[in-house]
């Protein structure tokens, strides 16, 4: 692992850490267990409209169209609207609900929750590690 990769991650975060080399082995139970923590982001749930959105798709279709949504929507330098470009309605697009509940929503609460800084662009493994943490925040909520 590169060291300038390692510092962008608390030491206490480092199993989280999006480098290719531990990306197979991630462990989010750190990251969930201080979301839990958070009046916020625990109150974050998939609906009946989510389940329903979620059990007429494969995982497979969800995953492209999350990493599609994150490349648009959270890995730009310079985001217009950060803050407000992910809605939180039900029934729209189960990861938005997710991206919230993971503090993937916009980059300030990307940079607060996983230490990833605001204002360049994510590399691919820092989209990634965000798709990987939506979508197992999906799956242990459906």
């Amino acid at each position: 692992m590169k060291t300038q990769e390692l510092d962008l991650f608390p030491i206490d975060n480092q199993k989280e850490c999006p480098n290719s080399e531990v990306k197979s082995k991630l462990n989010f139970d750190n990251i969930f267990d201080r979301l839990s923590h958070s009046k916020f982001r625990s109150s974050f749930y998939l609906n009946n409209k989510d389940k329903e959105y979620i059990a007429k798709r494969d995982w497979d279709t969800i995953r492209k169209n999350t990493a599609d949504i994150i490349s648009k929507r959270l890995a730009p330098a310079d985001i217009p609207n950060d803050g407000r470009q992910t809605p939180m309605r039900h029934g729209i697009f189960p990861p938005f609900i997710a991206q919230h509940a993971t503090g993937c929503c916009c980059r300030g609460c990307f940079e607060k929750w996983h230490n990833i800084p605001k204002g360049r662009q994510l590399s691919e493994d820092e989209q990634q590690y965000a798709v990987d943490i939506i979508m197992e925040w999906l799956k242990r909520h459906v």
